[in-house]
């Protein structure tokens, strides 16, 4: 059987895990799936590469009330599946690697530490993230585990676009702008140039607008700006997190509404965006379907925002060759698309409406400038492949 990678995102009710053959140093999706509803109702569903169903089974809710638990569960199947052999190495999505990690690295015991302190730059995901390495840390030490940084692509910004104009020594430790969504945007960066060569080089927005949403400019392959800042509440609206907002309503909420930290930090997290605007759901799709007048209006503040930051984001590149959208969204919502577009016209952005409907991969008319494009995202082969390369480099290294 060739070697295998593993890769795995963990979230705070699943784990999500995409298995990779590696032959000739190319990499194979085998199959994915997930672990859901961790502590509640555990579920193990996994398909084929081709779509087939390879397994969906209720797991034991009484041993699977966490991350390890869900692991073992997986775990289980998966040497099973595999003919008890385990993948060469495992890939993690840690969404925070502050200002020090800037490529994706081999984890040992100072590196957990180090992803430790940073639980306070993303206390929703960091812990999360981290909780599978560390029982796989515990369980299975010989097996190398790659940590790779939705931060990393951006830490190619200049100084002025990370800063906020706070006090120096806020930033030395580490207060500043960091921006997410790195490996999909690195993931664009990388396919662009084989989708649209003419442009892949030039000035581009990339839109990754999922239920998480920003936007990166990117100059030559690489990250100038984001949308995003010290946290993943920044920026463009979400389908539950207000995107930018006034320090002040914060305070006001703390100072006037006698909410405390943790009551704050649970509205913004997970009752505003979209659904804070809609009172109906986050879920582009049920907005799009519903005849609420407010659904309309979420869509629209959702569109209206996106615009005004790809301006910005414009003005920061000096103009703009390619707008790209990706993510769930960015990738199949016709009709978020030409809403954007729309107000995007005086900047010269137009579709082609028939490509636009058919999420053809150019949906801009055959030469027009700036061109707009749909392209898949694939965040979890960016993890898969960066922990090869650590393999790779570990082995010459003779670690």
């Amino acid at each position: 059987m060739q070697p295998t990678i593993l890769v795995l995102n963990a979230g705070s009710s699943s784990v999500k895990f995409q298995l990779f053959a590696i032959a000739d140093r190319a990499l194979a999706l085998e199959f994915k799936g997930q672990v859901d509803g961790i502590g509640a109702t555990p579920r193990l569903t996994a398909k084929a590469a081709d779509g087939a169903v390879l397994v969906d089974q209720a797991l034991d809710s009484g041993t699977v009330t966490d991350v390890p638990g869900a692991l073992d569960g997986l775990r289980s199947w998966l040497v099973e599946r595999l003919g008890g052999e385990l993948p060469v190495a495992f890939g993690h999505r840690v969404v925070h690697g502050g200002p020090d990690f800037a490529q994706p690295v081999l984890i040992d015991d100072t590196i957990i530490e180090a992803l430790d302190r940073l639980v306070p730059l993303a206390p929703l995901h960091q812990p999360n993230n981290l909780a599978p390495i560390k029982t796989l840390r515990s369980r299975l030490p010989d097996v190398p585990q790659v940590a790779c940084f939705d931060t990393a692509f951006h830490r190619s910004h200049g100084e002025l676009a990370d800063r906020f104009a706070l006090p120096e020594p806020l930033y030395e430790e580490g207060v500043r702008r960091y921006g997410f969504h790195g490996l999909s945007y690195e993931h664009i960066a990388r396919t662009l140039p084989d989708v649209a060569p003419d442009v892949a080089r030039g000035r581009v927005v990339t839109a990754h607008l999922g239920n998480g949403a920003s936007l990166c400019a990117m100059m030559n392959g690489r990250s100038v700006d984001s949308t995003m800042g010290f946290t993943a509440l920044d920026g463009l609206p979400m389908g539950t997190r207000p995107g930018a907002l006034d320090a002040g309503v914060v305070l006001y909420l703390i100072a006037h509404k006698g909410m405390t930290v943790d009551e704050v930090s649970n509205l913004l997290y997970h009752d505003c965006g979209l659904k804070g605007l809609s009172g109906l759901s986050h879920d582009v799709r049920a907005l799009i379907a519903s005849d609420v007048p407010a659904a309309r209006r979420a869509l629209d503040f959702f569109a209206y925002r996106i615009a005004k930051e790809t301006a910005a984001l414009t003005s920061v590149l000096g103009g703009l060759d390619a707008l790209v959208f990706t993510a769930g969204i960015g990738e199949n919502a016709p009709q978020v698309r030409q809403d954007v577009c729309q107000r995007l016209a005086w900047l010269g952005v137009s579709l082609d409406d028939d490509a636009n409907a058919s999420g053809a991969t150019q949906i801009s008319p055959a030469g027009a400038s700036p061109a707009v494009y749909v392209i898949p995202t694939d965040e979890e082969r960016m993890i898969a492949l960066h922990t090869l390369e650590r393999l790779d480099e570990s082995t010459a290294q003779g670690r």
